[in-house]
């Protein structure tokens, strides 16, 4: 005898079907309570800050997990400058004649230039459309070497992984325990400019992520290739046990629950699954670019990225995010060989990328920037390097001040005013100035900031008339 199944069992044995719809729409809800705030979110009568933004805006993270040495990425080329950095690195430093040239349009007196493996990188550099922010990492308030030695207001976990990551995503690095990202509080505020609401103003290409996850926004997952939806296993094939397994749970689904909780899970799988083929069919309608892109997950991702942007009509939306978690950055041996392949596949995707939104006119309306959990130590441990603070960022796009390195590029010789020890140096630039000048870009408003980023006024005042640093136009 066929043994019946009931509600609970069946969606338990649906398993992985369920897991993949919009995956972090469903998994991230759970981890963090999204149901439940849900549930009450309906009791509610909520107001939210909405500040009118008409043109489409998109910005896209590009997270190179595992600690980028980012001295080895902008490189100073100078004759004295790069024996500075020669005699720190030893045999770990790129040799001088390989480094590529760059020429900012303001000069600190020294020369600059890129690894080797980015010339693409220096091409958008040149032509004004990169650049780079220097020294820069998670901070609490500016520190001194004082307050390093005493341990006064540093980042909790400072040089781990996941600390130093979960910093960089949430902007609160005294704060271990942060749930929400500031790309997810800035969506809280700004998510009704879209005019669609059943896409998540933030979507991932890594799941889910902090730095996407608001107290009511969370991060739509998509893939890399084919429509980019996730969808329920088997949904699209029409075998006999695919179709008993959609018609079991589309009855389940027209369900009325009184369990609050059993109602709001049957919401998101109805949501997520119907959210999936609008996005699936958004996809699909949009015409093959004539750029091209390489077979790297990277470059997919970006790709990916790009149909989106294309499909923003279909989306019915003037304002998304984007996380890519590249990784592979933790170069504690074979740095050189390692770093240099890295650094490769970044450089042809980041430029395939802007070409793409070149090609469709959207250049000035998608900006690009990197991060990373921190810097790495200039002193080699034998072959690599160990972990480090302050670093190096890229941002790219159109409306980008480019063609210059804003902060405040250190010296690096070791025991100078910045080095805490073996070449790991104090951060001069802020991660909240970085990306409170990004947020105030994509719509955000002064105001806005003081919920976005809490640490702000400890490095730049709100109601000023200029962005935190000056990178972005």
């Amino acid at each position: 005898m066929a043994k019946k199944n009931n509600r609970r069992d069946f969606l338990n044995k649906l398993g992985i079907g369920c897991a993949s719809i919009g995956a972090t729409s469903l998994l991230s809800g759970i981890t963090n309570l999204g149901l439940v705030n849900s549930a009450a979110a309906a009791n509610a009568n909520n107001s939210f800050f909405n500040p009118s933004n008409n043109d489409y805006k998109a910005l896209v993270c590009i997270l190179l997990a595992g600690g980028n040495d980012s001295f080895n990425m902008l490189i100073p080329r100078g004759t004295t400058e790069y024996n500075e950095y020669a005699q720190s690195r030893t045999n770990v430093a790129i040799p001088q004649n390989q480094i590529l040239p760059i020429n900012p349009n303001t000069s600190d007196g020294k020369q600059y230039g890129v690894h080797p493996s980015m010339p693409k990188i220096q091409s958008l550099f040149e032509a004004g459309n990169l650049a780079f922010i220097s020294n820069i990492g998670a901070l609490v308030y500016p520190t001194t070497m004082s307050d390093f030695n005493t341990g006064f207001n540093l980042p909790e976990g400072l040089f781990s992984h996941s600390d130093q990551q979960k910093h960089w995503q949430t902007s609160l690095p005294q704060d271990r325990q942060a749930l929400t990202g500031w790309g997810g509080r800035m969506a809280d505020i700004l998510r009704y400019n879209n005019a669609s609401q059943s896409i998540s103003m933030n979507l991932s290409l890594s799941g889910l992520n902090q730095f996407q996850l608001g107290d009511e926004i969370q991060p739509y997952s998509i893939l890399r290739t084919g429509s980019g939806a996730v969808q329920i296993s088997g949904s699209t094939s029409n075998n006999f046990y695919n179709t008993i397994k959609r018609q079991t749970l589309d009855s389940l689904l027209e369900e009325n629950y009184i369990n609050v909780l059993d109602q709001a899970f049957q919401n998101t799988i109805t949501n997520s699954n119907g959210n999936s083929f609008e996005f699936s069919g958004a996809i699909n309608s949009v015409a093959p670019f004539t750029t091209t892109f390489a077979d790297t997950n990277l470059s997919e991702s970006l790709q990916m990225v790009a149909k989106t942007i294309a499909a923003r009509d279909v989306l019915n939306v003037s304002q998304q995010t984007f996380f890519i978690s590249f990784g592979g950055w933790d170069t504690h041996d074979y740095i050189i060989d390692d770093h240099a392949e890295l650094l490769a596949t970044l450089d042809d995707a980041m430029d395939s990328f802007y070409s793409v939104l070149a090609e469709l006119g959207l250049e000035n309306n998608v900006t690009t920037f990197t991060m990373s959990d921190f810097g790495r130590k200039l002193v080699s441990n034998g072959d690599g390097s160990d972990h480090g603070w302050g670093g190096n960022v890229m941002v790219m796009g159109g409306a980008v001040n480019g063609k210059d390195i804003y902060g405040s590029y250190p010296d690096l010789y070791l025991g100078s005013p910045l080095d805490t020890g073996t070449g790991r140096f104090i951060p001069t630039t802020s991660c909240d100035e970085y990306f409170a000048e990004l947020a105030l870009w994509f719509g955000a408003s002064s105001a806005d900031l003081y919920q976005i980023f809490p640490n702000i006024t400890n490095f730049w005042t709100p109601n000023s008339t200029n962005y935190p640093i000056g990178f972005m136009s």
